[in-house]
């Protein structure tokens, strides 16, 4: 990409003006290019009831644990769907193969409400009169929620059987250009109910999720200067947060919603800055001669990571996140970008450029190693699903932008791509609950 081709100085300009387009009516494609060495066998019986509506819940199910790469998913023609516990005969299911089986019953209540019913079953402990259950909910939804609400049921075996938490029934923002429109959207993990937060014919970059997943910062050329906004998600009402002389840019939020890291260059070159969620309260933290940007906010709140070529080359920083002193982190190579911690605290992704390819990289804050995950050569924009177990970027494929997405092992691999258009600037949100 064009801004991964240029100088630290370009980059920051290049930032500013890289864009992305998008359809809003389509779903992103996802191809899985890898998986884990060892998947979890598990079967998805038909939810009973789920005929009735538009959405299958079990199908819903089903693609969210084969995109992750983790699990195999058990053929389950031939049996019969068992409706409630006692109905499952656990050795016919570990004959299939399976180590558990997912059953829900979708039922209508009244007023509109649905009650989905969901038993996550063991099929390997024999030893009880009864089938072993692992996980078991009365999940109230509506039927606009149904979509949100397998997710959710996703997440629950995700968990259960993996140990660690899903990020099914989360959402992902992205820039996307078609011809001279640009537009910030927003779908579901799995590329599903895309709708458009902000149109433009001027550039849209560095989409910005909020911690509680309702609004989204921006920067937006559509006055024909680099402006920072912040928009509510439910009623599409934005607010000009950062409009100083100047270029302003990276927005990057506190872990408790109430301030904002910017980068702003009203008094020369570009520093980094934080100030209140609503614009007021700016405060300096850097004061360099050099260029400072990329902030980001580690999950306790207490230091920012930032891009810096203050030692010469880009490269990446740590400080308080009141200012002081900053700290060098990446040693490797001449060009290392875009910081972005990870959920836990430990580490953190960033772009690492070598032998002219520039690729998705982790790096441990205790032992400083490195690994590089990716290896396409034009990556960029990395972001962290919201369980730490999945990294969404930006590269090229056939000439045009696509997201993409690595296991935090490097070892599961996607490509999201939506037909006939460049998308960029990926930004994975939080967590979200089904309101019935």
């Amino acid at each position: 990409m064009a801004s991964t081709r240029l100088t630290f100085f370009s980059v920051v300009l290049a930032l500013l003006l890289s864009v992305a387009a998008w359809n809003a009516q389509a779903a992103l494609t996802i191809e899985i290019t890898g998986g884990a060495s060892l998947q979890i066998p598990v079967a998805i019986a038909p939810f009973a009831g789920e005929e009735a509506y538009p959405d299958k819940l079990s199908k819903i199910v089903m693609d969210d644990l084969a995109r992750s790469g983790l699990f195999k998913l058990i053929d389950t023609s031939g049996m019969t769907p068992p409706r409630i516990p006692a109905d499952v005969r656990v050795g016919d299911w570990k004959a299939k193969g399976a180590t558990a089986l997912a059953m829900a019953n979708v039922v209508a209540q009244p007023g509109g409400r649905i009650d989905v019913q969901f038993r996550l079953i063991d099929t390997v402990r024999q030893d009880v009169a009864q089938a072993v259950q692992l996980a078991g909910y009365s999940l109230p939804t509506s039927k606009a929620q149904l979509r949100l609400t397998a997710h959710q049921i996703a997440d629950i075996i995700f968990e259960k059987l993996t140990g660690s938490p899903g990020a099914f029934a989360s959402r992902i923002a992205y820039i996307t250009k078609r011809g001279n429109t640009h537009e910030l959207q927003v779908a579901d993990s799995d590329g599903f109910n895309a709708q458009t937060v902000f149109t433009s014919r001027e550039p849209i970059i560095s989409p910005a999720w909020s911690p509680d997943g309702t609004k989204l910062a921006y920067v937006a050329f559509d006055q024909k200067k680099p402006i920072v906004y912040v928009q509510t998600l439910a009623t599409g009402k934005r607010q000009a947060v950062a409009n100083f002389k100047g270029n302003n840019s990276a927005p990057a939020w506190s872990p408790d919603g109430r301030q904002l890291a910017v980068v702003l260059s009203r008094e020369g070159f570009a520093q980094i800055y934080t100030m209140n969620a609503d614009g007021t309260g700016l405060k300096r933290l850097t004061n360099t001669s050099n260029i400072d940007t990329e902030p980001n906010w580690s999950p306790d709140g207490k230091y920012l990571l930032f891009t810096s070529d203050r030692g010469g080359s880009p490269q990446i920083y740590r400080m308080p996140s009141y200012g002081g002193e900053a700290v060098r982190l990446t040693f490797e190579g001449s060009y290392n970008v875009t910081p972005r911690y990870s959920p836990d605290g430990k580490s953190f992704v960033f772009i690492q450029r070598e032998g002219g390819k520039f690729r998705v990289a982790v790096q441990d804050f205790v032992t400083g190693q490195v690994q590089v995950l990716t290896d396409n050569g034009l990556d960029e924009s990395p972001s962290w699903a919201p369980n730490g177990k999945m990294i969404l970027y930006a590269t090229e494929r056939l000439g045009r932008g696509v997201l993409a997405a690595v296991s935090s092992d490097g070892r599961v691999k996607q490509k999201l791509s939506a037909q006939a258009s460049d998308v960029r600037e990926p930004a994975w949100g939080p967590l979200l609950k089904a309101k019935p």
